[in-house]
């Protein structure tokens, strides 16, 4: 089962990253830079990508690039949401939360510095203070590949505090604004060849497919931004396929999650959704829920790709047979 519970782990105090002069393609370099308005950050490059993560809120990834390139994570440092726990602020990029989403519960602010440490040459772990307010602590994992733009984001929830609570690990990323998610449709099965429901999908209250944002086609479902509708929109599916697609300006961000048979996933069985409002957009992975001990901790990975130059044309097939051959490149967690 890929997402588990273990023994938390004592986490050594935060350490100081030595600067890497060079990076060798097969490499990953790790340093410290100012980014985001925030002086605390560290990138991990190999030459063909870059992911930065801040130390100064979070856990937080904000950036995740092609060398040199834009952005594909929306970067959001003046909202504000007013909740009973303070000032929540979406900031942009990743992070992590816990399913099912309730308000405040969901919304304590993670506007303070966190611990931090190196884990081996390619690897950053961002360490939380334990929310007073639900005792549960953060910890994200990120990981860069040596070869390539695969990322591994390894997403951790302990229960600190003194009786057990169910709860899954729920990894949101908000991209930059003009794109468009891919969600993949199980697999089309004709009537004569088999009668039972294959395509759980959840609808909130505000969730109107009529909106011209949607198109739901035979092989995907896709939801696209738009800065002039500032309506929500948003979709639950149990993705069997384990994967999602954010394309923008060419460029095709993949992410892969586990899905596990029989596992029981939040939102009436999601563990995977998607929210757009204006030029917001969320895609989002969710664990199996579970009782977590005081104690222990809850544990599901991602794993990101980029692909550029990719040309979908104007129709469903065109779209398949753009992405079909990028999706087989990429590895389940």
């Amino acid at each position: 089962m890929q997402s588990r519970i273990r023994r938390a782990p004592m986490f050594a105090a935060a350490i100081a990253l030595a600067v890497i002069a060079s990076c060798a393609r097969g490499e990953v370099k790790v340093e410290k830079v100012a980014y985001f308005n925030q002086p605390n950050c560290y990138r991990l490059s190999n030459g063909t990508a870059e992911v930065i993560v801040t130390t100064d809120i979070g856990p937080r990834i904000i950036r995740y690039a092609l060398a040199g390139g834009d952005n594909m994570l929306a970067e959001i440092p003046n909202d504000v949401t007013k909740t009973e726990f303070g000032d929540w602020k979406p900031w942009g990029g990743h992070r992590l939360w816990h399913a099912p989403e309730d308000k405040p519960r969901s919304y304590v602010p993670d506007n303070a510095p966190i611990k931090f440490e190196l884990v081996g040459s390619d690897a950053i772990r961002l360490i939380s203070p334990v929310e007073q307010q639900t005792g549960i602590q953060k910890e994200v994992i990120v990981k860069l590949e040596p070869d390539g733009t695969g990322v591994v984001i390894t997403h951790r929830l302990t229960n600190r505090g003194q009786w057990a609570i169910k709860f899954a690990t729920w990894g949101l990323t908000i991209m930059h604004g003009g794109g468009m998610t891919i969600l993949p449709q199980e697999p089309f099965k004709s009537h004569d060849d088999y009668v039972l429901p294959a395509r759980p999908m959840v609808m909130w209250h505000y969730t109107n497919f009529g909106d011209p944002r949607w198109t739901v086609g035979q092989k995907y479902l896709v939801l696209r931004t738009d800065e002039k509708r500032d309506t929500a929109q948003k979709v639950g599916v149990m993705n069997k396929q384990g994967w999602a697609g954010y394309l923008l300006n060419k460029t095709l961000l993949v992410k892969r999650f586990p899905y596990v048979e029989g596992a029981e996933y939040p939102d009436y069985g999601c563990n995977n959704e998607t929210f757009t409002k204006g030029t917001f957009m969320e895609v989002e992975s969710l664990g199996a829920m579970q009782l977590v001990q005081p104690g222990q901790t809850i544990e599901t990975p991602e794993r990101w790709y980029l692909f550029p130059n990719v040309e979908i044309g104007a129709t469903e097939a065109t779209l398949d047979a753009a992405i079909t051959p990028l999706i087989a490149k990429t590895v389940a967690p």
